[in-house]
């Protein structure tokens, strides 16, 4: 390869880590932009009329303890929202932690455990400090026992698969892949959030400051690691019998080169 064409490939390289960077960084202050509004109108209670009449909305008209819907559709939504539970994410979490530790790839584990720990952090800081009651209007299809504001749940639902979905995606060969994967992520975030507020135990404006935070919080852990990348070691290993390659300088996040 002729220089002149590999400083073309470095130059688009890096023009791509920027851009990266460049969008996520967007995402990251509409997230928080559109989230402090969200906040706003709750605190001032404008939001109460709006988040009634969705409630009652994806309730019977008849009877308020039963969710439209047959009643397989309403297991079905204890068994999403069982997918943004403590025992559920806490499982994944350690299953792919100790995937990447076996790996010998010590950066990513570290992202992993803090970007999942720390949306727990802000999300427990979060309703201790906001402390909105629970609807009251329905009967909850589900054991609660915290605070509603923001929904834990999504926001963790949000924090753990976009967070899997980047780790996944990053190795996939194709562009295609890559969407199936976060697509994937998305839709496993929005169900865990839909079925909080269909069964009754959690505000429709709940869910969304969980869904803002949870994907906020993730993007700031990805720029972190992007970062941290530059100067972290990780070791690939031998695939198929191939020869161990040589340490590279980038964190496993890195864009493909």
């Amino acid at each position: 390869m002729k220089f002149s064409q590999f400083s073309g490939l470095l130059r688009q390289a890096r023009h791509n880590v920027e851009m990266t960077f460049v969008v996520i960084l967007s995402v990251i202050v509409a997230a928080t932009w559109a989230l402090s509004e969200l906040v706003d109108e709750v605190v001032e209670g404008a939001t109460s009329d709006v988040d009634r009449d969705i409630l009652l909305m994806l309730r019977s008209a008849d009877d308020l303890s039963d969710p439209i819907g047959p009643w397989w559709l309403e297991e079905m939504g204890r068994d999403f929202t069982a997918l943004g539970g403590v025992a559920a994410l806490t499982l994944m979490t350690l299953v792919v932690s100790v995937f990447f530790l076996l790996l010998r790839r010590w950066t990513t584990t570290i992202y992993i455990l803090v970007s999942v720990g720390g949306g727990i952090l802000i999300s427990s800081f979060a309703k201790e400090f906001f402390d909105r009651s629970r609807p009251d209007l329905v009967p909850h299809g589900s054991l609660v026992h915290s605070a509603s504001f923001p929904s834990g749940h999504s926001m963790m639902a949000a924090v753990a698969y976009l967070t899997m979905g980047v780790l996944i995606a990053r190795v996939q060969p194709r562009f295609h892949l890559k969407v199936y994967v976060m697509s994937v992520a998305v839709l496993l975030t929005v169900l865990v959030g839909v079925s909080r507020v269909y069964l009754g135990v959690h505000w429709p404006t709940d869910v969304a400051a969980g869904w803002l935070a949870g994907g906020a919080w993730a993007m700031v852990c990805l720029i972190f690691a992007r970062n941290l990348s530059d100067g972290g070691h990780s070791t690939r290993h031998p695939v198929d019998g191939a020869p161990a390659s040589t340490p590279e300088t980038r964190m496993d996040l890195s864009p493909d080169e």
